[in-house]
């Protein structure tokens, strides 16, 4: 039986970047029925954040299809689209004085956040990318070390150069990742926050990337083309008291 697509893709990446996590795909649905109907999908038997059924895909492997009732309030659902983007969650009185000094300050975090507008989708799946469950998912999705991350991007900025420039929200960092990518259709790099680390179970020297899945050859393909010019993860240390210029011609001979 031939494999699908995105499971060697998902074998290549994790091959390329020692990847400790499974790359994901996320998805969303147009009406429940379409998201159950998804092969060996889960649900949820209790009240969760989205941090944690995430983590539920990419720690143990899992299929988890939710709708906005499933998460434990407005701000998980709302990143999705799951949930509406008013002006009692634009005011978010519950981070007030915990996370931010003031309502203002509140509410311009909130404002600043990347959301998938409300109202189209009512559910939403996560899986493993190579199981091809969510054939094809909206975006896929890794966790990665820094050192992992840049060497992704160099492959993605391999041919056909483009400068990326990210945001970082604080809390609620979730809509730096798939809240942006799944509005954008752009990669989307994030730090992840106090939430996905605490319930997340996201560690402490892991990134994450969100992003349409067909990039994910783009920068496969970039990966493979530095690995051929002595350019692989991890990167092998030098030294900070060697002479440099050997080191350096072997990848640049005029250094010699």
């Amino acid at each position: 039986m031939a494999s699908h697509p995105y499971t060697d893709t998902a074998a290549v990446l994790e091959r390329l970047l020692r990847l400790r996590a499974i790359p994901f795909g996320m998805k969303l649905y147009e009406s429940v029925a379409e998201m159950e109907a998804v092969p060996k999908i889960r649900r949820p038997k209790a009240v969760h954040t989205l941090d944690q059924v995430v983590a539920q895909a990419a720690r143990l492997g899992w299929t988890v299809g939710i709708t906005g009732d499933d998460l434990v309030g407005a701000q998980c659902r709302a990143v999705v689209g799951l949930g509406p983007q008013d002006d009692e969650w634009l005011a978010n009185k519950g981070m007030v004085g915990v996370w931010y000094a003031t309502p203002a300050d509140t509410r311009a975090h909130q404002s600043a956040m990347n959301v998938v507008p409300y109202g189209k989708f009512k559910a939403l799946a996560v899986a493993p990318l190579g199981s091809g469950r969510l054939d094809p998912p909206d975006i896929a999705l890794f966790y990665a070390t820094p050192g992992a991350m840049m060497y992704f991007i160099n492959g993605l900025q391999w041919s056909g150069y483009k400068r990326f420039d990210w945001s970082v929200v604080g809390e609620s960092a979730c809509a730096d990742s798939w809240g942006r990518a799944l509005k954008t259709r752009e990669p989307s790099l994030s730090i992840p926050c106090f939430a996905e680390r605490r319930y997340g179970g996201v560690l402490d020297d892991e990134m994450l990337m969100a992003l349409p899945p067909e990039l994910l050859h783009k920068a496969i393909t970039g990966m493979e083309a530095l690995a051929k010019n002595g350019f692989r993860y991890p990167f092998a240390q030098y030294g900070i008291q060697q002479d440099v210029r050997a080191g350096m011609a072997v990848s640049y001979p005029d250094r010699k």
